[in-house]
């Protein structure tokens, strides 16, 4: 039976399998889950409709859910995130449909998201709630089956909110991204590490003794100024909440206003999930050379209209994913089209940071459905005590031991009589 699909080349799966199993070897937790849903079956004739980076680390997540029993269907959730390899080998190896061909265009994006949606999904997974956003808007038939959802990112927690808030949210969804394991490791160690990854492979130059301005100081542009600090760039973070920048202050950057920084910058990072971070008051000021890219979800943060009309002409690709806009006898150089870095010129997170992340996935799918009963149309956050197996799962895979309470620790810590 051939298996829908629209993707690049299945000639690529041989490839992509490989690489699929290597990322596997690093994703312990998501490995112990797997064999557990396998034995279970817990997600038995559940239709879920995934709408992810393809990477090889998303590619063990689909394992893990038809391992315990789901029907899976996959589609891109960023035009340049998808690794073409991996999606030949899900179709070819997994038989799981896949929708996602790197570089598509805006109309191919969105075709592929109804075609997920055609899946008529009992459970959608989501990274920036376009998955979700489309059904509400759009494709409104397909939420008769829908029982709920999950999301994977900051920028789509904050669009569920918003949908929540007015009302607009039709079925619950669990804030994957607000679980510990999650953005306190994904966020920081994964975002920090793979962003500079992009940077650097995108432009080959040394972060050593640049100013490196990180617009934005939660948890991703925690870990990307602390990568970058790490590599001997002098970092500059900008901020708008006043606690955040206090802490960023405390921590040992530079803090200004974008106006200020842009004079300085040699490189740029936004990673903020609003729009406009960089915009052309900022260009104005930026010194010849400067480097725009983002490591937020969606290509906003930088007004690449406003840099377009701001420019001599049409910008010139001097290197794959690194187009130079030419302002006058200066020119300011775009990474990745303004899209995710990280994904756009490398391969996103580590698999073993990512191992956390989805197992969050596979957990909070496992939980919607045991308790959907129980859940009301709005944002949940994953159960702490999920949160801190997972925790116990990753430390274990890692061969590290804790302590563990005593009863009289335990009684002491439940009581309050006794004092000094």
């Amino acid at each position: 039976m051939a298996i829908a699909h629209d993707i690049k080349d299945l000639e690529l799966a041989t490839g992509g399998r490989y690489r699929i199993d290597w990322a596997g070897q690093e994703m312990p937790v998501l490995q112990q889950i797997r064999k557990r849903f396998a034995a279970e079956k817990p997600l038995d004739g559940i239709r879920v409709s995934a709408c992810l980076h393809v990477t090889t680390e998303t590619a063990n997540l689909m394992q893990t859910l038809q391992a315990g029993g789901a029907d899976v269907v996959l589609t891109a959730s960023n035009p340049l995130s998808t690794q073409d390899d991996v999606a030949a080998s899900l179709v070819t190896n997994d038989e799981i449909p896949v929708y996602a061909i790197k570089g598509e265009d805006n109309e191919t994006y969105y075709q592929h998201i109804h075609a997920a949606l055609d899946h008529r999904p009992h459970i959608t997974m989501d990274d920036g709630a376009d998955l979700v956003g489309t059904m509400h808007k759009d494709r409104q038939d397909a939420l008769e089956d829908i029982v709920g959802g999950t999301e994977e990112t900051t920028t789509g927690v904050i669009r569920l909110r918003a949908m929540a808030s007015d009302g607009a949210l039709r079925f619950p969804v669990i804030a994957v991204n607000d679980s510990a394991t999650k953005h306190l490791f994904d966020n920081r160690y994964g975002t920090g590490q793979s962003t500079l990854d992009g940077i650097i492979r995108a432009t080959n130059i040394l972060l050593a003794g640049r100013v490196v301005v990180v617009a934005g100081y939660g948890w991703c542009s925690r870990g990307i100024a602390m990568r970058a600090a790490g590599m001997g760039a002098n970092v500059i973070v900008t901020e708008v909440n006043p606690l955040r920048a206090l802490e960023a202050v405390m921590d040992g950057y530079r803090v200004m206003p974008m106006l200020e920084a842009a004079k300085s910058g040699d490189i740029f990072v936004t990673a903020t999930g609003d729009i406009s971070v960089l915009d052309k008051q900022h260009f104005t000021l930026m010194k010849d050379g400067a480097i725009l890219c983002n490591s937020g979800h969606f290509n906003v943060e930088i007004n690449l209209a406003g840099l377009a009309e701001m420019s001599d002409g049409e910008p010139t690709l001097v290197r794959p994913f690194v187009e130079a806009y030419k302002l006058g006898r200066r020119s300011i150089y775009v990474l990745g089209e303004g899209r995710l870095i990280n994904l756009a010129a490398a391969e996103g997170h580590p698999a073993s940071v990512m191992d956390m992340s989805f197992a969050n996935q596979a957990l909070a799918a496992e939980y919607m459905m045991r308790n959907v009963e129980n859940l009301a149309a709005q944002v949940y956050t994953i159960p702490a005590d999920v949160d801190q197996e997972i925790a116990r799962l990753k430390l274990g895979a890692m061969g590290i031991g804790i302590d563990k309470l005593t009863e009289q620790q335990e009684a002491y810590l439940n009581q309050w009589q006794e004092g000094t």
